[in-house]
């Protein structure tokens, strides 16, 4: 596993390197529970460190979840009930403002503009986002991007792919990420028992699963077939 973490650290310096502009980003998705947090967070790391003779990127991560729908936003939604029963699902991301986000960063890439960069981050313990929760540093010469739907072919949500030089999109089992994602839910006080995170799982998880691997937007660089073997293809 680690060999291959580093080769797509590596494949990703040697883009980032040829790439014409100062800055390079990459986006990577993937259902709930595929692991998409861990390979992005693996990548940073590797990217930080001098696994080669090449000198190391200034890499860093920064996660969709900060663009959550707040509760108090929901409270007002006609459909709030549904809202909360599902909330995960693109209806419940601010995408408007992620969209402006994105475009915001794509700017900063494309230039020397010397400034961090703020962003929202997602606080568990409140189960609600944090303003200028994270920072991306000025240094950063690799921004990776992970969220479920940043491939997402769907009105909004494909225009991000276009607004990122690198598509990585994690390929995984659904029934495989059952166990998982509902013992996450558990963790993070979603769900206080396993058989209320299962229930979860099956009526939203599972269905933005499903989307997320159905819906992908023209144009992927890379797929990751699962993250507990890894294997890389393109397509």
């Amino acid at each position: 596993m680690d060999a291959e973490y580093t080769n797509l650290a590596s494949l990703i310096q040697r883009r980032a390197a040829a790439h014409p502009k100062p800055r390079f980003l990459v986006a990577i998705a993937g259902a709930p529970g595929s692991g998409k947090t861990t390979l992005a967070g693996e990548i940073v790391h590797r990217l930080n460190c001098s696994y080669s003779s090449e000198k190391p990127a200034a890499a860093a991560l920064l996660s969709m979840d900060g663009f959550h729908l707040p509760r108090a936003t929901l409270d007002t939604l006609p459909n709030r009930e549904e809202a909360y029963a599902r909330r995960g699902a693109p209806f419940t991301f601010d995408l408007n403002g992620f969209l402006e986000f994105m475009q915001n960063v794509r700017d900063w890439a494309d230039t020397c503009d010397p400034k961090r960069l703020s962003a929202p981050s997602f606080s568990h313990a409140t189960k609600d986002p944090v303003p200028d929760g994270t920072t991306i540093p000025a240094d950063t010469d690799i921004l990776i991007v992970e969220g479920n739907y940043l491939l997402l072919d769907e009105p909004g949500w494909r225009e991000v792919s276009t607004l990122v030089d690198m598509r990585v999109l994690i390929s995984v089992d659904l029934a495989s990420t059952r166990e998982r994602v509902a013992r996450r839910h558990v963790r993070a006080g979603i769900e206080k028992t396993l058989h209320d995170a299962y229930a979860r799982v099956d009526t939203n998880d599972a269905l933005n699963g499903r989307l997320v691997q159905e819906r992908v937007v023209p144009g992927v660089d890379m797929v990751v077939h699962s993250v507990d073997d890894i294997g890389l293809g393109s397509i």
